[in-house]
């Protein structure tokens, strides 16, 4: 086929005879690689080849030797998947060989198949970096290749669970259909009984079908070839061996045996599919082909006698469409794939928490990398782009979805590598950003940035005794933050780390806001500060009590709604199993949660407290052993109470792997229900040994009842919602009625034998004995109906916190504070429309979109459609032309066609003044604009 004008529409099988055998089985080969963009080596050592001793893979052979082999045969077929591999080779590619490519592609030989820079987890990131991900390598094969190298099929073969957002995403984007490879055992047997391995899986509960259905495929034996049918040179099985002179001849064995493994599978339609392929393979494309050419020939040879199966080369797109044809209607699937297990006790609910610093640096990069540096070059115009830039930054955001990156399952020297590539990035951002707030405040100050205050340490602000701090909203409304910063002052509160100030700042929409600070030399009185069990903090909103004998949180209260819940609150580890034992020898690792019992250890029944206060904030500083301590932190006028946990380094001089957990107990009747957030978007409930589409055969009570955290969990009853927002993905579950418990920290001393081949056992040239890992939760108390308006809210700034910059000396000597600021915004947006992405495209293009927040049913007000002007929308610049663009910003809205669910809407009208956002919908715009 020729696919410029139609795409895959017109596509026809390649059959016997130029026509479609009538009644017979189908079997699709897809000869297919699974190149992962790091895992057990780094993304460089896996393009180029290097340290094959770790692994033989070597991506630039790969695609080097496939093109060789597709032009040796026109029937041959290929789909590649990783666009962040395929980017790297395409550059270095002479005119020549581009332009074979190219009409490789068109033919139709050579097929893009989820097209995103690398496949990305599902569990652990955040719907955000997903988008932009996406929409980057989708971006590269639209401009290299037109519409024939558009992705039509999502393939995530090798994620351990599928997320319910990245479905509705992926219809979103334009996707035909969603195949993918891992399946809990249980559930793959249930669907195989049913013939429910194709199903229909409606994505949202908010967004009217069929906006968010997607087809999806279940692959049969995983993304592996069947067994025995392995050509690689990295596999053992024997070759066709065809010359009937030889005495190994085994052409009738082979066909014999694939013939039954075909017959043997069974799907609604006439059309079955083989994934031929796996981990790097196809380095020696040759191997591969030549034999599949000889399986084709002498499996459709045996038609002529009688048979009724033909094997054809395929694509996941062309089994579809086949899929499509059949006109038949689907098992309707609403719920997600988690948790995920390959065995009785075999969960893989331990990477949801996995390397928790690793996947806390991934979040504040998401922050400042996609989101930070994009509006300011946005809005700055062309004085911020003066530096050393690229797509570095962006890059290293990308790699760093893949799900051996954030998900915490590669080897300590590859999770060194994405930490670094985070850090390069942000080095580069800087720069964009001291360009752009330099334009914007014509202040030519030298910036200076901290990246340490999480530990509390900033040069600047300990030694000068004046500066200024400029603080960046990324979100479209105003925002107040409590900011602590390290100084040394007799004006400003002391703790063990050092002097304090702490004080509230705002920051207008999409802007900032300008502080001039001079530390003075006698200051107020310093908070007081008491080593014994307190009584109770509170202000305007919440009150929180401790037990006197214990030092531990004993209830919360909302005074505004007068709500009150007894809440308990402490930490314990789980002994990790280290596969000795009866039931099973499967020990926890990287991937894998299993403890060797259901009652985890605590740590103290007490904790050692001191108090702190002030007219701004309220602390209870907790110390529970010598590697747990945790400040309870209650700010003016907030209507969260934060909880700032220290665990580490975790001991195993008892040789004993621990997983530390923090447990809410409460005094809300939850039967055994909670809900957890969907990569940061849409809310799904959770009840304890219970899965929606099949009765589940409980074996492990804890590990399969771990679900992934990425923003925000919740337990409610009738009259009492108790709300945790997390500062990373991290698993969790609700074990017990009332309770609620987040995993914060893993350190396991055997690998769980899923390919990492080292145990999950973190140190480094700091924290030598064992990693500290310092994190954050906050806690809300309303009302179920409208819990939903504060709590989003709340996790949307907690993962879109405000950037700090820092300059020394005073802006105005005549003044200890001032506050200087900008907003690129005309006006704040409402609250229930989030401005998710503003980037610059082209020269004076900028990719808009704009979201809103939350789900039809979570609020009597903020779940209504919102209607939001386009032309008034920002500050310093003229909006002249608007085109709406699907989600992934590679296709014009009204021209984006998917299979026959139903027909999609959309517009291009250059002169649309307004749009309207109903619950949960992302609309994507491509802007014409001129600086103001």
């Amino acid at each position: 086929r020729r696919c410029p004008s139609a795409a895959l529409r017109d596509f026809e099988f390649p059959p016997r005879a130029g026509n479609k055998p009538p009644n017979m089985l189908n079997v699709h080969l897809v000869p297919h690689t699974h190149d992962d963009v790091g895992w057990l080596k780094t993304v460089d050592q896996y393009y180029y080849g290097d340290r094959n001793d770790i692994q033989h893979a070597g991506v630039q052979y790969i695609l080097d030797s496939v093109v060789d082999q597709l032009l040796k045969n026109p029937d041959r077929r290929f789909i590649y998947v990783e666009t962040a591999f395929f980017y790297r080779w395409w550059k270095r590619q002479s005119p020549s060989m581009q332009q074979t490519v190219r009409q490789l592609v068109d033919e139709g030989r050579l097929e893009f198949v989820n097209g995103g820079w690398c496949m990305s987890d599902e569990a652990t990131t955040h719907y955000s970096a997903v988008i932009d991900q996406m929409t980057m390598g989708l971006r590269f094969l639209n401009e290299t290749f037109g519409a024939c190298g558009r992705p039509r099929v999502a393939w995530h073969i090798d994620p351990f669970g599928h997320a319910r957002e990245h479905a509705s995403m992926f219809a979103q984007m334009g996707y035909d259909g969603f195949f993918f490879g891992r399946l809990d055992y249980q559930d793959r047997t249930h669907r195989m009984v049913q013939l429910e391995q194709e199903l229909l899986w409606r994505a949202s509960d908010s967004l009217p079908p069929p906006t968010a259905d997607l087809f999806t495929g279940i692959l049969p034996n995983g993304y592996n070839p069947p067994e025995g049918f392995c050509w690689d040179q990295s596999c053992d099985d024997p070759p066709i061996r065809d010359d009937p002179d030889l005495e190994d001849y085994n052409v009738n064995d082979v066909v014999s045996r694939f013939l039954g493994i075909a017959k043997a599978q069974v799907r609604r339609t006439n059309h079955i599919i083989m994934t031929m392929g796996s981990d790097f393979q196809y380095e020696n494309a040759n191997l591969w082909y030549k034999n599949l050419d000889k399986l084709i020939l002498y499996v459709n040879a045996l038609q002529a006698n009688g048979s009724k199966v033909n094997v054809l080369y395929s694509t996941p797109s062309c089994y579809l469409q086949e899929l499509h044809r059949a006109n038949l209607t689907w098992a309707l699937k609403t719920d997600d794939f988690f948790p995920y297990a390959d065995s009785d006790h075999d969960f893989w609910t331990g990477y949801f928490t996995s390397r928790p610093a690793l996947k806390r640096y991934e979040r504040i990069s998401n922050s400042n990398l996609q989101v930070t540096c994009n509006q300011l070059e946005v809005l700055a115009g062309p004085a911020s782009r003066t530096g050393p830039f690229g797509e570095g930054e962006k890059k290293a955001m990308a790699v760093a979805q893949h799900h051996d990156a954030v998900s915490g399952t590669e080897k300590q020297h590859v999770a060194n590598d994405y930490a670094r590539r985070l850090a390069n990035g942000w080095q580069r951002c800087q720069v964009l950003v001291s360009n752009s707030l330099a334009a914007l405040s014509a202040s030519s100050a030298k910036r200076i940035y901290c990246d340490n205050l999480n530990i509390s340490v900033c040069p600047l602000t300990e030694s000068s005794r004046k500066f200024a701090v400029t603080v960046y909203n990324p979100l479209a409304r105003p925002v107040s933050w409590a900011v602590r910063l390290p100084v040394n002052g007799s004006a400003y509160v002391s703790s063990d780390s050092g002097d304090f100030r702490r004080k509230y700042i705002s920051a207008p929409p999409l802007g900032y806001s300008t502080y001039s600070v001079s530390l003075l030399q006698n200051g107020p009185p310093p908070a007081s500060m008491k080593p014994r069990h307190p009584a109770a903090i509170q202000n305007e909103y919440l009150r929180v009590t401790f037990d006197p004998d214990t030092g531990l949180l004993s209830s919360l209260a909302n005074l505004e709604t007068k709500q009150s819940i007894k809440l308990t609150q402490n930490f314990y580890w789980y002994n990790a199993s280290d596969g000795n034992n009866t039931e099973s020898n499967q020990p926890s690792g990287a991937y894998i949660f299993r403890p060797n019992s259901s009652t985890p250890f605590i740590i103290s029944q007490t904790a050692k407290t001191e108090t702190v206060q002030t007219s701004v904030v309220q602390e209870v500083r907790q110390w529970f052993s010598p590697w747990v301590s945790q400040v309870v932190r209650l700010y003016a006028g907030s209507r969260a109470l934060e909880l700032e946990w220290t665990v580490g380094p975790l001991p195993i001089d008892d040789s004993l792997g621990k997983e530390v957990i923090t447990r809410l107990d409460t005094s809300i009747q939850t039967a055994e229900v909670f809900y957890t957030d969907s990569n940061g978007r849409e809310v799904l409930r959770r009840k304890k040994d219970f899965r929606p589409t099949w009765t589940l055969k409980q074996s492990e009570p804890i590990a399969g009842n771990y679900y992934p955290i990425n923003s925000r969990a919740f337990i409610k009853d009738d009259a009492d919602q108790l709300t945790v927002v997390t500062d990373r993905s991290q698993g969790g579950g609700s074990i017990h009625n009332g309770s609620l418990e987040i995993m914060l920290h893993r350190r396991l001393l055997y690998d769980d034998v899923r390919g990492v081949a080292e145990p999950l056992n973190e140190t480094s040239h700091i924290f030598p004995d064992g990693l500290v890992v310092r994190g954050r939760l906050l806690l809300s108390l309303e009302r179920p109906p409208v819990a939903a308006d504060t709590h989003r809210l709340i996790a949307q700034e907690m993962v879109l916190q405000p950037l700090l910059t820092f300059t020394d000396g005073d802006l105005n000597p005549n003044t200890r504070l001032e506050v200087r600021g900008f907003s690129g915004l005309q006006a704040a947006l409402p609250p229930a429309v989030h401005l998710l992405t503003l980037t610059q495209w082209d020269q004076d293009l900028v990719l808009l979109r704009l979201e809103h927040q939350f789900q039809s049913w979570e609020s009597k007000v903020s779940s209504q459609p919102v209607t939001v002007s386009l032309q008034k929308l920002f500050s310093t610049m003229e909006v002249v032309g608007v085109s709406e663009m699907n989600l992934s910003a590679n296709q014009w809205k009204d021209e984006m066609r998917r299979f026959a669910w139903a027909p999609q809407t959309g517009t291009r009208d250059p002169r649309l003044p307004h749009v309207t956002l109903r619950p949960m919908e992302i609309r994507t715009f491509l802007l014409r604009v001129v600086l103001r």
